[in-house]
């Protein structure tokens, strides 16, 4: 399927983009990494994630148009058993699905940011929408909560807001709270 799940464009579909689906380059191809398959660099990165259900959705068309596709390139396919793959079943080199995603911020206005990136929001998002750091940090695969803190998380206002409400919550009856919180420096 290469970089073609419906989950792009407002019409459903990923527009156009400079460069097609393309085989893996040689390892010394000149400004490309090599790639290395193997076991993941710690225990805590072999792990089950919980999928909203429109991703799972997306994930089942996929994997319906990659059977298609597998149906119609009979003993072509090459079974990778790769989830995102070219038509033909090869797996995807890393480089170009990168250049992909540059792409499709670019067509959507969006300033140039790294697919590796979204690791970061995420974290930052998981947080902003009250998801226990506990439950961040295994998300990630971190083998301490306090690596995610210091290290994927930006403390939004709301954020600092909200569990200022809940500490107060504790110590007042909700009633007597009079506004909502908001955040004090207590810096001078």
């Amino acid at each position: 399927m290469a970089t073609r799940a419906s989950a792009g464009g407002v019409d459903g579909s990923i527009p156009s983009t400079p460069t097609p689906a393309c085989p893996a380059p040689p390892p010394s191809w000149p400004g490309h990494r090599q790639v290395h398959e193997g076991t993941p660099k710690t225990d805590a990165s072999v792990r089950t994630i919980a999928l909203d259900s429109d991703t799972a959705q997306v994930l089942r068309a996929h994997r319906q148009q990659q059977l298609q596709e597998r149906l119609a390139m009979g003993e072509a396919w090459v079974d990778t058993g790769f989830v995102f793959t070219q038509p033909d079943g090869n797996r995807l080199y890393p480089q170009h699905a990168s250049d992909q995603f540059l792409w499709l911020a670019y067509l959507a206005g969006l300033p140039p940011i790294r697919l590796h990136d979204l690791r970061h929001g995420a974290a930052s998002l998981m947080l902003a929408a009250g998801v226990e750091m506990k439950v961040v940090q295994e998300t990630l695969g971190h083998t301490s909560s306090a690596f995610t803190a210091d290290t994927y998380t930006s403390v939004y206002p709301q954020v600092a807001t909200a569990a200022a409400e809940k500490t107060a919550a504790l110590l007042f009856d909700k009633e007597e709270q009079g506004e909502s919180g908001r955040v004090v420096s207590l810096r001078s």
